[in-house]
């Protein structure tokens, strides 16, 4: 079993309906997917059509084969055209989601240069955090070659619960480094 899983069940849920006076354990925030997100939009316009080694990469890092995203309109300001590739996304549910969250908090973001903590700040309405990563080289997975320009990853945690708070703790007690406001 994942480590990251298994933290959950058999001490993060404890923990939460005791901190945030949860009744019901079927009320206390899970996280139920993470969406990984890359734009190509400019490589593919600039650079080159062939995209296939930022998807190899892609897939390493997450462990699961991107879809490709394409424009749904013409934007002469960013020189794109409809049904262009504009970006590779990737969603992860189970066990992979785990296995890149655990790889995420204990290998990746610790090496990345100056590292001092992610933002507590990055919640949305509804509760999700989205991380940005600048460059994909933080992952050992990631294969660095000249022909590949370095590429930034966005990172989108969802999670089911009722506030931006009740995120807070889930994550907290995750392991994800926040830093103290």
């Amino acid at each position: 079993m994942n480590e990251f899983k298994d933290l959950y069940q058999k001490t993060v849920i404890k923990k939460l309906k005791q901190e945030l006076k949860i009744k019901n354990e079927h009320d206390v925030p899970r996280i139920s997917k993470v969406v990984v997100n890359v734009g190509i939009g400019k490589y593919y316009n600039t650079v080159s059509k062939d995209f296939s080694v930022t998807e190899e990469n892609l897939s390493l890092i997450t462990g699961q084969k991107p879809s490709v995203r394409l424009s749904r309109a013409s934007v002469s300001n960013f020189k794109m055209r409809e049904n262009t590739p504009n970006g590779l996304t990737v969603t992860l549910r189970g066990t992979r989601m785990y296995d890149f969250l655990n790889k995420l908090v204990n290998v990746a973001l610790p090496r990345v240069r100056d590292f001092r903590g992610i933002s507590p700040k990055a919640f949305d309405k509804d509760g999700n955090y989205s991380l940005g990563i600048r460059e994909h080289g933080v992952f050992p997975e990631a294969k660095i070659s000249d022909e590949l320009k370095p590429f930034s990853l966005q990172v989108t945690v969802v999670i089911k619960s009722k506030s931006k708070e009740h995120s807070f703790a889930l994550l907290k007690e995750m392991g994800f480094p926040f830093y103290n406001k």
